[in-house]
């Protein structure tokens, strides 16, 4: 039995082979190391029905090698409402910038290895830059559809993130026709006090004004939704299960508050809030609050970009401005120009999609640098009126769940250990707070990792927020495909950290199904693939 197991296992493996060939890769010969040989087990017997994350199955390697190793054990396989699905995140230029399908090839066969390995389905970005790209309300999905069309030929489910920003990581633009108006009117983009402007994202303070082209942005983006679910409406509620808005930079809910530190420190970021429009707004309440000379300015004694909270009188930890009146009146304005924003993009998302049975889910970002500090200076900068004396997340979980939205939550692979020294740091300790707030408001939490090149033990790190009790964890989404995800240093790893996630107890007398051989070709598949993207990068 296990003779002929193995036998058609390597036949499979052969049919893998000729099919790269065909597609033009090499084939996967000699791309098992000694600990992937365990895909080979005829003892082993996996289902096809998609891998979901048993919160109550997690173990260790070793312990899993143990239970498969027994003479007789129960097969268990975990409820419905004690799953999670995984996604994995398809390349951010999958469409480039010129409405091309990039790594066609190469993405076509990813898909088959993720379906193979039991994934739910994948997440791709749909760029108002490249879909809108000409002319206000022109738009072209043809890329995007045959995308959308792979994935579901592949099996797979589809998360759809409509972006509404540009990316500088994949040089996409916003559309041509938006910064055409910017170069004339650059008030629409967020401004910094030394009157930098941040192209890749409209200022907030002019969602409802009519600076493009007699329509306000969100006239547009209403727009672009509205085209969106028309043109897709095929995959809608059978492929497409998730519609994510993007909020800001790099689609989070939050101000383009930071840049590239010049050290290993983050420093606390910078107030957006110096374009006319902002600083009209701020003005009006200054106004309203009886305090005129309040709005003549953002904060005159506030850090710069790279600078600690110490460096400057502001955010000073004992004694700083922001615990002043004057602070506070700052903030609160700061703070709900943000919520105001993000409440009127997760309305929109929300109507737009109501009769669609789509999940509807916004990004909100763990600005972690300086959490254990009094002030919070990061997340402060950031729009996040969070401090020692004040939960800025209370509010923020209530307008998710007004509107029925999932909270997107990076950040599930980092740990305080692997933070720089001197930062203050605890992603482990804000991510608490934020699903405390959302389990306060029933909001559902869809987690995300921040990096695929993460710190050591990120896998067991994402396993542990996945076990908590007492979170309702709605999904999570591993980012993100691309040539070091299919490497050999990678793939194998995040396969263990899959089949680890479902582990299955077995009766010794089960016969071996398929599945254990596709396991395996999924290996082979993705060991090659992340060969040949990589060849492709250099």
């Amino acid at each position: 039995m296990e003779a002929s197991v193995i036998g058609s296992s390597q036949a499979k493996i052969g049919r893998t082979d000729l099919a790269f060939r065909q597609l033009g890769f090499c084939n996967s010969k000699q791309i098992f190391s000694r600990q992937d040989k365990i895909f080979f087990d005829p003892r082993r017997r996996w289902r096809s029905a998609g891998i979901h994350v048993s919160l109550k199955a997690i173990q260790s390697g070793a312990a899993s090698s143990e239970k498969f190793a027994g003479e007789r054990a129960t097969t268990r396989r975990s409820r419905p409402n004690d799953s999670v699905p995984l996604f994995v995140g398809l390349p951010l230029d999958a469409v480039s910038d010129c409405n091309t399908l990039n790594h066609a090839r190469a993405i076509a066969v990813g898909l088959k290895a993720l379906k193979l390995l039991g994934v739910e389905g994948v997440e791709f970005p749909v760029w108002w830059g490249i879909a809108e790209k000409g002319a206000m309300g022109k738009y072209e999905w043809s890329s995007y559809l045959a995308l959308a069309e792979m994935v579901q030929k592949a099996g797979l489910k589809l998360r759809v993130s409509l972006c509404f920003h540009g990316s500088r990581e994949t040089k996409i633009p916003l559309p041509q026709w938006v910064s055409r108006i910017g170069e004339v009117q650059p008030s629409i983009f967020f401004t910094d006090r030394s009157e930098q402007h941040y192209k890749e994202c409209l200022s907030f303070a002019v969602d409802d004004l009519p600076v493009l082209n007699g329509k306000t942005p969100m006239q547009v983006y209403q727009e672009f939704s509205e085209s969106f679910k028309s043109s897709f409406s095929s995959f809608m509620g059978s492929t497409i299960t998730d519609i994510s808005v993007g909020l800001g930079p790099d689609g989070e809910l939050r101000y383009p508050s930071y840049r590239q530190a010049s050290s290993q420190i983050l420093g606390v970021g910078e107030f957006q809030c110096y374009d006319k429009h902002m600083l009209s707004l701020l003005q009006q309440h200054a106004q309203a609050a009886g305090n005129p000379k309040w709005g003549l300015s953002g904060p005159h004694d506030a850090p710069g970009y790279d600078q600690s909270p110490n460096s400057n009188n502001f955010f000073k930890e004992h004694g700083g401005s922001w615990e002043t009146s004057y602070g506070d009146f700052f903030l609160s304005w700061y703070s709900n120009q943000l919520i105001s924003h993000s409440d009127r993009l997760l309305s929109l998302a929300s109507t737009t999609f109501s009769d669609s049975s789509m999940t509807i889910s916004g990004k909100v970002p763990i600005m972690h640098s300086w959490y254990k500090t009094r002030s919070h200076a990061s997340e402060l900068t950031a729009g996040f009126y969070n401090t020692v004396n004040r939960d800025g997340y209370d509010t923020v979980a209530e307008m998710f769940a007004r509107h029925s939205c999932t909270m997107i939550l990076p950040g599930m692979d980092l740990s305080d250990e692997y933070q720089p020294q001197g930062s203050l740091s605890s992603p482990e300790l804000l991510l608490a707070q934020i699903k405390t707030a959302c389990r306060k408001h029933g909001v559902q939490v869809s987690g995300e990792n921040s990096s695929v090149f993460g710190a050591p033990g990120v896998f067991d790190q994402i396993k542990k927020h996945l076990s908590e009790e007492n979170v309702v964890v709605d999904s999570f989404t591993y980012q993100r495909m691309g040539a070091y995800f299919f490497s050999p240093e990678h793939f194998p790893s995040f396969t263990q950290f899959f089949r680890s996630l479902n582990q299955l107890e077995l009766h010794s007398d089960d016969m071996p199904t398929n599945e254990g051989e596709e396991a395996a070709e999924s290996l082979s598949m993705g060991s090659v693939l992340g060969k040949n993207l990589q060849k492709q990068a250099a």
